[in-house]
């Protein structure tokens, strides 16, 4: 019997598509094929953004540039608006489509209420005849998760204090626009602000059971912060930063080294990561108004953790290195 033949790419290279990445699509080109295993990969550049930016994504991720899917990006978008401080949290210019700089290495952070491509028209044509609807038994790549299982991922929303909120938007501002960085290692890390908060609470005097609650919600915490901080958490403007930490402290956490503002923003990406979480609706309920007590905690000392006096403008070589 003959062997089986590879199956053909439904993009060509040098195409301009449409890409998921995270979410939401944005515009990018096909660079490159590969075909292994009977498995198709596209690897991809996202138009409007730095080669570091560029990836392997199955065909799945991968949509024709039509009006459709170029629709289907619009409301993506409307979805996500509030989600992320009405678009500014993303450091998004306007009318820019372009990745988000937390959501680098493929981490997932889909949300079921997001109007999104249903199962099978992650690689449609969106209306072209020439392309159906891939099979949904064609989608195998395990490292993947499908449209289908994005679409019905429980949605876990923590509440950003309105308190707060403007912090979120000048952090951005200071970082996107002014091209500052904040001063590393922060005058108060992660660690010390999770410690005070763990203190504060014994010292309302608590229960025992309340006191390891809140003993692990903060050991939980600083563990996210750390795993996500380098693929979620930063903007495009402070990854040499990040790198630079990274070479000049390898033995050491990074809730040792960066502050509140980074903390903060933590808050805004953590809910999608707990849709992954084990958890029933009752334990699940409970770890949010440990979570959403603690950003009371940030509103009531936000004048001492938060200042524009933490951050300085980066110098020319700096800049040099950010391009």
């Amino acid at each position: 019997m003959a062997p089986k033949q590879d199956p053909k790419p439904k993009f060509q290279e040098g195409e301009r598509v449409l890409c998921f990445h995270g979410p939401l699509l944005y515009e990018a080109k096909c660079v490159k094929i590969n075909i292994k295993d009977k498995q198709i990969k596209y690897f991809i550049h996202y138009s409007g953004w730095n080669k570091n930016w560029d990836e392997w994504v199955p065909e799945s991720r991968v949509l024709k540039y039509v009006d459709s899917n170029l629709q289907k990006q619009k409301e993506l978008q409307r979805a996500n608006q509030d989600h992320y401080v009405e678009g500014r949290m993303r450091g998004v210019a306007p009318n820019k489509k372009i990745p988000a700089v937390s959501q680098k290495n493929d981490v997932k952070t889909k949300k079921n209420k997001q109007k999104t491509p249903g199962a099978g028209e992650g690689t449609s044509s969106g209306g072209d005849p020439a392309h159906p609807p891939r099979k949904k038994r064609a989608r195998v790549d395990p490292t993947v998760e499908s449209e289908e299982t994005f679409i019905n991922r429980v949605e876990v929303k923590v509440k950003i204090p309105e308190e707060l909120k403007p912090w979120l938007v000048d952090d951005w501002d200071l970082i996107t626009r002014q091209k500052q960085l904040f001063h590393l290692p922060a005058k108060k890390n992660v660690d010390a602000v999770l410690e005070d908060y763990a203190s504060y609470k014994k010292s309302r005097g608590n229960s025992d059971s309340k006191e390891f609650a809140v003993n692990e919600v903060v050991a939980g915490i600083r563990e996210y912060f750390n795993v996500m901080l380098g693929t979620q958490l930063l903007y495009k403007f402070e990854r040499p930063q990040y790198a630079d930490i990274l070479a000049n402290h390898p033995d050491t956490s990074m809730s040792q080294i960066y502050g509140a503002p980074h903390l903060l923003r933590l808050f805004v990406r953590i809910g999608a990561m707990l849709a992954y979480t084990p958890l029933d609706e009752k334990s699940l309920a409970l770890l949010l108004s440990y979570l959403q007590d603690f950003l009371k905690y940030l509103v009531k000392n936000s004048a001492s953790l938060f200042n524009a006096s933490d951050y300085e403008v980066a110098p020319p070589e700096y800049h040099r290195k950010a391009v």
